[in-house]
Order: structure tokens, then sequence, then C-alpha cells
């Protein structure tokens, strides 16, 4: 006689609530947070025609196995790492912006950066260090980085995007300061060219109290050594 745990009733039961479960599981995962890229079709169609000709004109065959499928993912390389023109940095900092009787330096530093430079279409890649002196209103502080991604996925040059960055966060939030300060290292100049490995490009721009104030300057800039 079977012992009413180890019943086949029993068992089919089990069975049944593992499926219910398996089954709840699937449904929870397709709702789950899914990361989507998507691209212009029409875009992506004449970019990746024109890379077949560069490689023509480089004298290679755009049809070899290794090339097949080469100009189709340039195409969506390419609009991947100009995304931030379509963006808008003011609106991103208006969508987190708070009331706060806060008035003292707020800095976010060693933000990865990865722009392409306008020249030679090719990448530089740094870190960002913003900071900026609240005068009532505050923002997220993950908007400050978003600022630096939307200017830095563009046909840049590091003085612009320095300038853009600070003027965007001035503009908006209207704070008592901005500093931006960007450190880079570009590939167009190491790669190629000069070629100077260990070459790494500093700029800074300042708006407002860190214009004026000395002492507020230098207390930013020994916080981001």
């Amino acid at each position: 006689m079977h012992s009413p745990i180890f019943g086949a009733a029993n068992i089919d039961k089990k069975i049944y609530i593992a499926v219910l479960f398996v089954n709840f599981a699937q449904k929870l995962c397709k709702m789950a947070y899914v990361k989507e890229e998507r691209y212009d079709e029409q875009t992506t169609a004449a970019i990746a025609e024109h890379y077949r000709e560069i490689l023509r004109l480089l004298g290679e065959d755009p049809e070899r196995e290794g090339l097949v499928k080469t100009p189709e993912r340039v195409a969506k390389a390419l609009q991947f790492l100009t995304h931030g023109m379509n963006q808008d940095g003011s609106q991103i900092l208006r969508s987190a912006m708070f009331k706060e009787e806060y008035q003292q330096m707020v800095l976010v530093k060693d933000i990865e950066l990865y722009s392409t430079c306008e020249h030679h279409v090719m990448p530089f890649i740094g870190k960002a260090h913003v900071a900026y002196i609240p005068n009532g209103t505050i923002t997220g502080l993950s908007k400050i980085a978003r600022v630096v991604e939307t200017f830095a996925r563009r046909l840049q040059v590091q003085e612009r995007l320095t300038t853009q960055i600070r003027d965007c966060i001035q503009d908006t939030l209207q704070p008592l300061g901005v500093a931006v300060v960007i450190e880079a290292s570009h590939t167009c100049m190491t790669l190629r060219g000069v070629q100077k490995a260990n070459a790494v490009t500093t700029t800074s721009a300042f708006s407002g109290i860190f214009l004026r104030d000395e002492r507020t300057r230098n207390e930013f800039l020994n916080l981001i050594k």
C-alpha cells in the first residue's frame, strides 16, 4: 500500500503545481525590464551602402564572409555613437528638478566618457568631473551623468564638449556656479598621426562663483585629484 505522500495522485498534483510555477515564472520574465536598441531602417541601409563602397575603395571585397554584415554593423554603430544629437540635455535635467535649500558644492566625479572626434571620426575616451553649487534647485545625481552622455554621444571636440556641459547645467538649474573638467585620451593621436599613446588632454570650464572665487575653484580642483 502506497503512502499518501508518495501516491500517484499526490505526484500528479506536485507536477501540476510545478508546471504552474514555471508558467508564472515565464510570464514574469516577459514583464521584466528589457533594453532594446532601435535603428532607423532607411538611415541604416543608406549608411551601409556607402560603407560598402568605402570597403571597395580600400581594396576589400565587401561580399567576403567576414565583411558581409560589416556595413550594417558600422551603420548601427555610427548611429549609436551619435545618438546624443537627438537628445536635449536641458530636458533631462528638468525631468528631476527639486527645490532644496542647499548651497554647498555638489560634485559628481569620474564619470566615464566615450565620444567621437569630429576631425577623424575616431573615439576619445576619458572621464568628466562636474560640480555645481545650487541656488535653491537641485537635480538628480544621475542626470548629471546623463547630460555628460548626451553631449558626448555626438561628433565632438573636447573643448566644445566641456563648455556645452557647463552651459547646459548653468542655463537650466541657474546655480551659483558650475565647474567641469574633462580628461581624455584621443585615439586620433594615439593610434595614428603623432602616435603618442600616453598623451592625455585636459579641458576645463567654469561659471559663476567658480570663476570669481579662487578658494571655491581650488576646493573643486583638490576634490578631483
